[in-house]
């Protein structure tokens, strides 16, 4: 399954996902409150990498296929950025680099293996090799 850079979900919390997931969950059953519900909800929609415009249009300039395997070993370095302690990190691999905003879970931009000759990597304080 490829992933459509195009239709980037946007790091909100949906109105559609609040009814589908506080429907089935009652705060009396759980002994939750709503903020605590919403608070997860809100956490659980920006877990996800999103792409910026920059980045989708990079993607597509280079050439760099997204797919399943490639998308779950971004949001693995990525979760292992965070752990860390990353802001912002470089995530490299064979298909290219990825620089992410890791507070915001954001893929800023991309370069792929021709556009890393001979070039300097600024405003990152992490790299993780996938």
């Amino acid at each position: 399954m490829d992933f459509d850079l195009t239709s980037r979900r946007l790091q909100s919390v949906e109105y559609s996902n609040l009814t589908k997931k506080t429907s089935a969950v009652s705060t009396e059953d759980t002994g939750t409150s709503f903020q605590e519900q919403l608070t997860k909800l809100q956490k659980e929609t920006t877990e996800d990498l999103s792409f910026s415009k920059h980045a989708v249009r990079r993607l597509s300039e280079r050439n760099i296929e997204m797919n399943d395997g490639l998308m779950d070993d971004l949001r693995n370095a990525v979760s292992e950025a965070k752990k860390k302690g990353a802001r912002d990190v470089a995530v490299i691999g064979r298909q290219g680099i990825f620089i992410v905003n890791v507070p915001n879970n954001v893929v800023v931009t991309t370069m792929a293996e021709d556009d890393m000759r001979n070039k300097t990597l600024t405003n990152i304080d992490s790299a993780v090799f996938m």
